[in-house]
């Protein structure tokens, strides 16, 4: 496995797998290896690469100001890791590799819940499916290799003319989105998947694809947050996961997506927003993207921000229980 950065070469590193919850996440590596950042490949490319050259988006406020010990940002509720996790991943901000679909700039601020302030230097890993609903690392669970990801929900809808899922997914899907355990990577593969840092800010931006989607999930992208590890020549080490979560997009850019190539040749039948089980149904205090584009060309780009408060101190890792769609996610694991 290797890492992505442009001034450092290490050789690839195995790392073995085990199920999450057995992970020892506050002994977190990645490594870092040679290379230049590929440029992305897509429909169009200008507004979502206008954005990823301009540095952080704009980020919607906090939701009230701090007063005394009162909190000044609500917790981003915390969502299951999912199956297809890989630890020590690339070490880049341009995640896209040669995956096609409409070019995206992804904005992320993350900041202390309690204090309002930003939290500097922490590893932001995103992964996310490609337009056609598969992932790198597992692309023989994905759509077009037999079977749906086993994060998919039990007892999904049946209605296919409202574009709701049809059929079951694999048994062993977690029913709720409560957990899942950890798969074994079935290749080499890892577009669509990056690590990097915040700056003195908070910020950190990825570039990449707008995702897909399978078979009893709505369309998402992965997150975790790492904090109080060392970054070094080597990638990043130690420290804890203080965030765990999804991030989400409303149906009407889903839907306009839907139209553009390679989207429109996906024939998996998708789950909306409301009807996804993992999704708090929180707006985005949830992991809801707030995202500018051109309403009528949305194969141009896509920006796509969001501010994420999160409790430093706090361990929130794969095995958290599952929030009600009525509160935040705040307890410790």
């Amino acid at each position: 496995m290797t890492g992505n950065e442009t001034t450092n070469q290490s050789p690839e590193q195995p790392r073995s797998q085990s199920p999450a919850h057995k992970r020892d996440l506050t002994r977190r590596k990645v490594v870092v290896a040679g290379g230049a950042a590929v440029a992305a490949v897509g429909v169009g490319g200008g507004l979502a690469a206008s954005a990823f050259a301009d540095g952080a988006s704009p980020i919607a406020p906090g939701k009230s100001t701090a007063s005394g010990g009162e909190a000044c940002y609500t917790l981003t509720s915390e969502t299951t890791e999912g199956p297809y996790y890989i630890d020590a991943d690339k070490i880049r901000q341009d995640i896209t590799e040669d995956e096609e679909g409409i070019p995206m700039a992804l904005t992320l601020k993350v900041i202390d819940s309690e204090t309002c302030k930003p939290v500097k230097n922490a590893a932001v890993d995103v992964w996310h499916c490609t337009a056609l609903g598969v992932y790198s690392g597992y692309e023989a669970m994905g759509s077009g290799g037999g079977g749906a990801p086993t994060d998919a929900p039990s007892g999904t809808p049946t209605d296919a003319p409202s574009g709701t899922p049809t059929g079951e997914p694999p048994s062993g899907a977690p029913s709720g989105g409560t957990g899942g355990g950890h798969s074994e990577p079935t290749d080499d593969e890892r577009y669509l998947r990056g690590t990097w840092k915040t700056d003195k800010r908070g910020y950190v931006t990825f570039k990449t694809v707008f995702p897909g989607w399978y078979q009893g999930r709505c369309v998402h992208i992965h997150v975790k947050v790492h904090v109080d590890g060392e970054w070094t020549d080597a990638g990043y080490e130690g420290g804890h996961t203080c965030h765990t979560g999804q991030l989400f997009f409303d149906e009407k850019s889903v839907l306009a997506s839907a139209t553009v190539e390679p989207y429109s040749t996906n024939t998996t039948t998708r789950t909306t927003l409301t009807e996804d089980t993992i999704y708090p149904q929180n707006g985005h205090e949830g992991g809801l993207l707030y995202l500018d584009y051109d309403k009528k060309r949305i194969a141009k780009g896509v920006r796509a921000h969001l501010t994420m408060g999160v409790a430093p101190d706090e361990t929130h890792d794969s095995t958290d229980t599952q929030p009600s769609a009525s509160a935040s996610a705040s307890a410790s694991s």
